[in-house]
């Protein structure tokens, strides 16, 4: 933010969709190191999605057949649409999801029969959101290795409480809640990723240090409520709170026209559907290295880079 480069991850996405992308950054951006993790071996489709069911150390297994990855994505999306379905349930069929549209990113020739075989509306909404993927893997500058980050892995403020973060800056600075959650989810995986960028952007919405004096209200960096808030500021002065002026403001949060589209992408598909938000709300952080897909779970806390073949054998 502040007019330069951020750097770049994802891994809060997703990165991305994938893992997580700092952000609000003067700086170059970041070794791909957070970008999407690497998909593991695929199983057999399962018959349902459960809470019960363990992330475990690479995360979640989903079918690489167009049918039967196309079967998940509609359950998924069925669970996370249905208001008697329980919070559990719902973040386990987000996680899925996940999984599912970082198979599609990694895999773009696997997208069109997969689309084929959704729902108009599913198909929709996995569209934008591999797209979204595409673009912030684009935005990578190296391949996975053997390390996991120096990274702290935390808690995210329960959904609803984040939600009214979104909804107060809206209603204060103007600025799209759903575009606020796409920030969020991009640039620490809606607070997952405690660490600060290597640009030296902190918080969950990874404001410079420079940036955060003039946009951050007297607040804390660190805090989720004064981060959304310093974050709806920084967009409004940009233009953010019209739809003219949208881009614009993105590009001045990370000057990169993929950051724009990716975040743009994930906030259409919960304009389009609130719900979709308890989904993104779920993804966990994933880290991609020469040993697969590596899950971060909360609680994930490392003062210098691990191998990950060491990490992975504790």
């Amino acid at each position: 933010m502040g007019g330069g480069r951020a750097w770049v991850g994802v891994v809060a996405l997703l990165a991305a969709v994938l893992t997580a992308l700092g952000g609000c950054a003067s700086g170059p951006p970041s070794p791909a190191a957070s970008t999407p993790a690497t998909p593991s071996p695929a199983s057999s489709p399962p018959s349902s999605i459960s809470s019960s069911d363990p992330i475990g150390p690479h995360g979640p297994s989903v079918p690489t057949e167009p049918a039967a990855l196309a079967a998940v994505l509609e359950e998924a999306r069925r669970t996370v649409a249905d208001p008697t379905r329980s919070p559990q349930d719902v973040a386990a069929a987000g996680r899925t999801a996940q999984v599912a549209y970082e198979e599609l990113a990694f895999h773009p020739e696997r997208l069109p029969p997969v689309l084929a075989a959704l729902s108009p509306e599913t198909a929709e909404a996995t569209g934008r959101i591999v797209g979204a993927g595409r673009d912030l893997l684009a935005m990578a500058k190296r391949g996975p290795g053997e390390m996991l980050p120096a990274w702290r892995i935390a808690a995210p403020l329960p959904p609803e409480r984040l939600r009214a973060h979104y909804a107060e800056a809206q209603e204060r600075f103007g600025v799209p809640w759903t575009v606020l959650a796409a920030v969020n989810l991009v640039e620490s995986r809606m607070g997952r990723i405690a660490s600060h960028s290597e640009a030296g952007a902190r918080g969950p919405m990874q404001f410079m240090p420079a940036t955060w004096a003039s946009y951050g209200l007297g607040g804390d960096v660190t805090d989720p409520h004064d981060a959304i808030l310093g974050a709806a500021n920084y967009l409004r002065a940009n233009g953010g709170a019209t739809a003219d002026g949208l881009d614009r403001a993105l590009e001045r949060y990370n000057d990169d026209e993929r950051y724009v589209r990716a975040v743009r992408a994930y906030a259409a598909v919960m304009q389009d559907d609130e719900r979709a938000y308890l989904a993104f709300h779920a993804w966990e952080v994933y880290f991609r290295t020469t040993a697969g897909r590596v899950h971060l779970p909360v609680g994930y806390d490392e003062a210098e880079p691990v191998r990950a073949v060491d990490y992975l054998a504790r």
